[in-house]
């Protein structure tokens, strides 16, 4: 058992935080009184107690006036300015030497790890001892009367810029991993791979990029061609770059569809 232990304590140790990770939403599961919140585009920040790490468990370098006031418990949440902010978020968050644009970033709770009770009176218990920290907040979240609730509200936000919405179970004690209990809702599906080429364009893109060959998590490789702007295909994603990118499902060969390029994500 001991063995087993050390184990599980390593495989987080080199692979990330092990966090509650959401699945994706269907459109059948039953989500009538489940809680649902806006998705913000941010850079994730695990608050272990006493240091900012990212969902990978580095070290997120805040400036000491940031993290001053926390509490020693844990707090998960996103490191966020505003929407359609994400490059600027990342520069900011991710630099290991903090500057003054860590005064636009705001620590946005959505769980509270490893704290006695259901959802809601986890956040309750963390509330109690944020409300004085002028730049932490409580994601604000809505109890969902039914699917044309979820759907009236996704709307909503995206009309508004927004990435999309997270709807989860209010009744489970806490867990960490992927669970069905926690959603991820967007019009379209996302998904990141690594830049292992960058293919000569033609026409119009001739002495440029025309796309970008990826290896994705499922060790497919496919070609991404759409979404680029003329100075992103000027100046590519280098090979062994993580790049996120939008899609509508996926071919009988497990690669997207209708494929579009949204960013480069640095190493988190």
């Amino acid at each position: 058992m001991k063995k087993l232990v050390i184990l599980f304590i390593l495989f987080v140790y080199v692979h990330g935080q092990n966090l509650q990770k959401a699945k994706v939403y269907h459109g059948y599961e039953n989500i009538t009184g489940w809680l649902m919140s806006e998705k913000l585009d941010g850079i994730r920040g695990y608050w272990d107690g006493r240091q900012l790490k990212s969902k990978n468990g580095n070290i997120i370098h805040a400036p000491k006036w940031f993290t001053k006031d926390f509490p020693s418990f844990e707090l998960d949440g996103e490191l966020w300015t505003k929407r359609g902010d994400f490059e600027n978020i990342q520069s900011i968050v991710l630099s290991d030497t903090p500057t003054d644009k860590w005064k636009e970033v705001t620590y946005n709770i959505f769980e509270v790890p490893n704290k006695e009770g259901n959802f809601t009176q986890r956040l309750q218990f963390a509330r109690k001892y944020l409300q004085n920290i002028k730049h932490v907040y409580i994601i604000k979240q809505i109890k969902c009367k039914n699917r044309e609730h979820l759907n009236k509200f996704l709307n909503e936000i995206e009309k508004l810029a927004g990435e999309g919405v997270m709807i989860k179970n209010p009744n489970r004690s806490y867990f960490a991993g992927r669970s069905s209990s926690i959603l991820k809702v967007k019009n379209f599906q996302d998904m990141e791979g690594k830049v292992i080429s960058v293919n000569k364009g033609k026409g119009k893109f001739k002495n440029m990029m025309g796309s970008l060959t990826l290896l994705l998590e499922n060790n497919v490789t496919f070609k991404l061609g759409g979404g680029f702007n003329l100075e992103q295909r000027k100046s590519p994603p280098p090979i062994g770059k993580y790049i996120t990118f939008k899609y509508h499902g996926l071919t009988k060969n497990k690669k997207p569809k209708f494929a579009s390029f949204l960013r480069v994500r640095e190493a988190e």
